[in-house]
């Protein structure tokens, strides 16, 4: 983590309990914990206090304290670890006291710090995470996902979203919070390795009840892949909802993000011009994508019709997404994308929310309906958002 303040936004949710008396094992522990954010609770044996064992979310024992826990009660997320691979010994220890897993170091140590952390930060589902990609420029992308964000949010998901486009201008600013306090992408650029989730979400301005990691004002500044993959990761960590804005141009750190998503949205114009453009995009997008989606911004015209583009495109049609009336008045206004419950984009993000996040999140739904019906047509594409779901 690069940023005292970031390193100081997180909190702990619970203390992981060591039990050794081995103190080079110790060092190495106390180490590992610190390297995880995590301030654990040192014992040689099963703790005198019977909450210290039962209510830690990690338990951490050495191979030279496992035959003091015999007798104890059994407990999930307990560890042995030991030094000596050719000890037969420990796989017996780890029967006895109901282990999880036997480990070794120092060959498990990034394996360990990365369980402790999850121990601490309490992690559960990962976010659902949903990516947006304009099929030119201008289509609209940076909106959507804007809106996607706000519909989610005012829906009661935790939600985060991510401006994955360094030449987009900033979502922050489309979302009228460019003077809110908080962390932008600078501060992540050389992130490596596991940054905390919790650490991450405090430490992004909260605008609309969700929180936004965007862009600054200042220099232009490279995003590694290395800082996308670990800034990513930590968000879906949190759960609930991730919508990452994204540029056309596939690069190593769009590419890194692609690789996160559950899905992906193409948002073409209906107009020839966009749907060859998009092709390209489509093209580089689905090499690192499995599921990416069209969803055609009307109206349409010109023998262009939704079906009709995601058919030249050869992708899944997610629906169509009329005109907002009144859209650029708002958002000058200070009133950010899908604000009006009623308008075309928020009843478009809302119809998809419903189908995405059906049976409690995980895997956004395929591109067929229950009855084997394209999304975007018919009753399904009306509930998905489709030509009946968004109309203005």
């Amino acid at each position: 983590m690069t940023s005292d303040r970031l390193l100081a936004a997180g909190g702990q949710q619970g203390r992981p309990l060591i039990v050794t008396e081995d103190e080079g094992l110790l060092d190495d522990l106390l180490r590992l914990c610190a390297a995880a954010g995590a301030e654990p609770e040192v014992s040689p044996g099963l703790p005198a206090g019977r909450g210290s064992w039962e209510g830690a979310p990690l338990v951490l024992v050495g191979d030279d304290a496992a035959h003091r826990l015999r007798g104890a009660a059994r407990r999930a997320g307990v560890l042995l670890v030991g030094r000596d691979l050719d000890d037969h010994a420990v796989w017996r220890q780890a029967v006895d006291i109901g282990a999880d897993h036997v480990l070794f170091l120092p060959d498990a140590e990034s394996w360990l710090v990365d369980r402790i952390a999850d121990a601490v930060e309490g992690v559960g589902r990962q976010a659902l995470t949903v990516g947006v990609i304009g099929g030119r420029g201008g289509a609209g992308a940076s909106t959507l996902a804007c809106a996607l964000a706000v519909t989610a949010a005012r829906a009661g998901q935790r939600t985060m979203l991510i401006d994955g486009d360094p030449l987009g201008g900033g979502l922050d600013v489309l979302l009228g919070g460019e003077g809110a306090d908080g962390l932008r992408w600078p501060a992540f650029a050389q992130s490596r390795g596991r940054v905390g989730g919790g650490a991450l979400e405090e430490s992004l301005p909260e605008l609309h009840s969700l929180r936004v990691l965007s862009w600054d004002r200042g220099d232009s500044v490279v995003i590694p892949p290395e800082a996308m993959r670990s800034v990513l990761s930590a968000a879906r960590r949190r759960g609930g909802v991730v919508v990452v804005d994204l540029p056309r141009r596939v690069d190593d750190a769009a590419a890194e993000a692609l690789a996160q998503l559950d899905a992906g949205l193409l948002v073409v114009p209906a107009e020839l011009r966009a749907v060859a453009a998009a092709h390209r995009v489509a093209a580089s997008a689905a090499m690192v994508l499995r599921d990416l989606r069209v969803v055609v911004r009307g109206p349409c015209g010109a023998g262009l019709d939704d079906e009709e583009i995601a058919r030249l495109l050869g992708l899944p049609l997610a629906g169509e997404l009329r005109p907002e009336p009144g859209l650029m008045d708002a958002l000058e206004g200070g009133a950010p994308p899908g604000s009006s419950a009623r308008g075309p984009l928020a009843r478009f993000c809302s119809a998809f929310w419903e189908q995405a996040l059906a049976g409690g999140g995980g895997a956004a739904p395929s591109g067929r309906g229950p009855s084997g019906e394209a999304m975007g047509t018919g009753s399904t594409g009306d509930a998905w958002g489709g030509k009946g779901g968004v109309t203005g």
